[in-house]
């Protein structure tokens, strides 16, 4: 046991200052406030001594050192084209011409486009239960070579260009047709020779 230096006895394994005497509440270090004391709390019991008027009591309160406040872009990767426009503009298109969204239509922004069945993907292809749920193919193009790529995602399921298995990064041009699961999309380009964003 040991003594506090109002005399107070206190187990220093269970209590790293005195629970009687309570702990000096300009610690403030970002931590919950206590709940205002009503007339039928037993005082006693508490380890915290309440403040008189804080408009704090009862919340949370975070506090960022200066200069360490939110980023302008929550730390995400912004494309080239989006950071030199201030917007992700089309550079081509997927149409679905087979499967359950026969009819779609899916847009290919700048540098990669992940596709799978989740709203999360680039390309989501929600309607065909045989594409995976996440990164079963990849599309990109990329602005300093002009060109389309597709390759095969990180998932048990193929990818097929032109009813050729894609194995690693194959060239896609006007017309050529991917197939992923029971969907087969086609390929329509928008940025080529004849136009690029700047």
């Amino acid at each position: 046991m040991k003594r506090c230096s109002s005399g107070h006895y206190y187990d220093e394994t269970k209590h790293s200052l005195c629970p009687h005497c309570g702990v000096n509440i300009d610690l403030n270090l970002g931590v919950t406030m206590p709940k205002r004391p009503t007339a039928g709390d037993d005082l006693a019991k508490t380890q915290a001594k309440y403040p008189d008027a804080s408009p704090e009591l009862g919340k949370t309160v975070a506090r960022i050192p200066e200069g360490m406040g939110p980023r302008q872009n929550d730390g995400k990767t912004i494309a080239v084209i989006r950071k030199q426009m201030g917007i992700d503009p089309v550079v081509g298109w997927l149409v679905c011409i087979e499967g359950p969204d026969k009819g779609k239509d899916f847009r290919i922004r700048s540098e990669r486009n992940f596709i799978g069945r989740s709203e999360k993907m680039d390309i989501s292809i929600t309607g065909d239960e045989a594409i995976s749920r996440e990164n079963h193919a990849i599309v990109s193009y990329s602005p300093k070579k002009q060109q389309f790529r597709v390759y095969p995602g990180e998932s048990r399921g193929l990818v097929y260009l032109n009813d050729e298995e894609v194995i690693t990064a194959d060239e896609l041009k006007l017309y050529d047709i991917i197939e992923l699961g029971k969907t087969k999309l086609m390929f329509v380009p928008f940025c080529s020779g004849q136009f690029q964003w700047e």
